[in-house]
């Protein structure tokens, strides 16, 4: 039996620890707000994050860091990008030589580090896997077909990693690029906002296709500045995670630019909302990062302006539109 521990009782860590247990995986659950290990050890419910889903009776929750990661052979850091660190950090010992598997798609606001990085930082000998792909946590569980990627640059752990999470309704695919990967899972968000926007203010499926397309450009555009393989973002974790939250009507960040769209604040939303939206920090992360490699993010530039900036959404549709014609590739 498995012995796994997770990091991060959100959604997504919530069902990804429910998967693993009811596999048969010896899983445990840490929760940073106590009410919620209360909850799931009494009442086998994520009430704040994932409610009206029972969890398999063998999963277990606590606070304490230390005691779900006693013994784990596989450590699953599901915590919000910007809560990453502080999660990580004490006990960055723990994670030599041990199987790290990342399910946060975001940047590191500040540093605009990717979460290998953060890791890698903390425990250089630790064996990274990034998990990613088309995959909202409520379809994921309630049985819908999933299919996601694996990636690592040692390709045992990546191998570790797909048997470990593989179900016969979650199909998991091994691969080697790390930044691609974990890029394309943390700007798709951005390009997720921008299509909300759309939605918001009524514009129709020419307007939302030409979008995608051109925010999947943007996101290979400065994955290929990163060191990453174009190819990935036409896969799983770019061109599948892009549509799905683009177009979902469970996606955070859609619904982010959907409430920005029809008059609401960014301050406003997030008071509303205790589920965070990566899209957001993505914005200004990844306008940095491409502003340090000289790259173009016309799309995320005006997301972050109206995120930060209090930019009017209409204003950023005729810059987009208006822009200098030019040639449809970047090379």
């Amino acid at each position: 039996m498995t012995r796994v521990g997770v990091l991060g009782a959100g959604s997504w860590g919530t069902t990804l620890a429910h998967l693993l247990a009811a596999k048969g995986c010896d899983v445990r659950l840490w929760a940073f707000e106590p009410e919620v290990a209360e909850a799931i050890n009494a009442r086998r419910l994520n009430p704040l994050y994932l409610p009206d889903a029972p969890l398999d009776s063998r999963l277990a929750a606590s606070t304490v860091i230390g005691d779900v990661i006693a013994g784990a052979e596989l450590i699953v850091s599901a915590a919000p990008s910007h809560a990453v660190r502080s999660v990580l950090a004490p006990i960055r010992d723990q994670l030599a030589g041990r199987l790290v598997l990342s399910a946060t798609k975001g940047l590191e606001a500040g540093t605009l580090a990717r979460m290998s990085q953060v890791v890698y930082e903390l425990a250089p000998t630790a064996r990274f896997v990034v998990l990613s792909g088309p995959s909202f946590a409520r379809e994921v569980y309630d049985g819908q077909p999933t299919l996601v990627v694996a990636a690592s640059s040692d390709a045992e752990a990546a191998r570790s990693a797909q048997q470990v999470f593989a179900t016969p309704r979650f199909r998991v695919y091994t691969g080697g690029d790390v930044i691609g990967v974990e890029l394309a899972g943390a700007l798709k968000n951005v390009i997720a906002i921008a299509a909300g926007i759309l939605d918001g203010l009524g514009l129709g499926s020419n307007t939302r296709a030409a979008l995608i397309t051109r925010g999947l450009a943007e996101m290979a555009r400065l994955g290929v500045a990163e060191g990453a393989e174009p190819v990935t973002f036409a896969g799983l974790a770019g061109m599948g995670d892009l549509i799905l939250t683009a177009t979902g009507d469970l996606s955070r960040n859609r619904g982010l630019g959907v409430a920005l769209a029809q008059g609401q604040s960014f301050k406003a939303y997030q008071a509303t909302h205790r589920s965070v939206a990566e899209g957001a920090n993505a914005s200004r992360a990844g306008s940095a990062l491409a502003a340090r490699r000289g790259v173009e993010l016309p799309i995320a530039e005006r997301v972050c302006a109206v995120l930060f900036d209090g930019k009017p959404v209409r204003d950023t549709v005729a810059e987009l539109m208006e822009r200098e014609l030019k040639a449809e590739t970047w090379r």
